[in-house]
């Protein structure tokens, strides 16, 4: 796995792989958002979908706990052998969304994390126990092992899958 220096390095990287990401929905029609095509397991919009909604649920456990509140993870009502279940609940959640808004969410959420990973300490981000929820499961992993997996890493494998599913579009 990846690995980085400071919280600045964990940022540029998620703004790089985000941005390579988002730009390769330059020119898919909204018309073909919902598309699947053979060889590429989501389409367009589930591609948006899986990558707003894994934001938001990183950032929901961090709220929850300075809340006080348990902190449920994956997600309240899901275990972490329902993944698919869950990713059809971010699925659901933007379906009816257009492309070009949720772009515009993507560009919005990418946003919103940097800035909240702007009020962690080095130690917070880099140091296991920095948060109970990122040490919930058995891999006690720093926060940045959590957001690096549901972030950069994702948006790095999910831009070659928008690319495998533009192909059939390129003339």
């Amino acid at each position: 796995m990846q690995e980085y220096r400071d919280k600045k390095a964990l940022i540029d990287a998620i703004r790089e792989t985000a941005g390579l990401f988002i730009e390769e929905f330059e020119g898919v029609a909204e018309a073909d958002k919902d598309v699947r095509h053979d060889g590429v397991d989501r389409t367009p919009q589930e591609m948006l979908a899986y990558q707003l909604g894994w934001m938001e649920l990183i950032r929901g456990w961090d709220k929850d706990e300075s809340k006080g509140k348990e902190v449920i993870t994956p997600a309240p009502g899901y275990k972490w052998n329902q993944m698919s279940a869950l990713y059809q609940g971010f699925y659901d959640k933007y379906k009816d969304k257009t492309l070009a808004q949720l772009r515009k969410l993507f560009v919005k959420a990418v946003d919103s994390l940097v800035e909240w990973l702007g009020g962690f300490s080095e130690d917070e981000l880099f140091k296991s126990g920095g948060r109970k929820w990122a040490a919930s499961t058995s891999s006690n992993w720093p926060v940045w092992k959590w957001v690096h997996i549901n972030t950069v890493a994702p948006f790095k494998s999910f831009r070659g899958k928008i690319r495998k599913w533009k192909k059939p579009h390129s003339t």
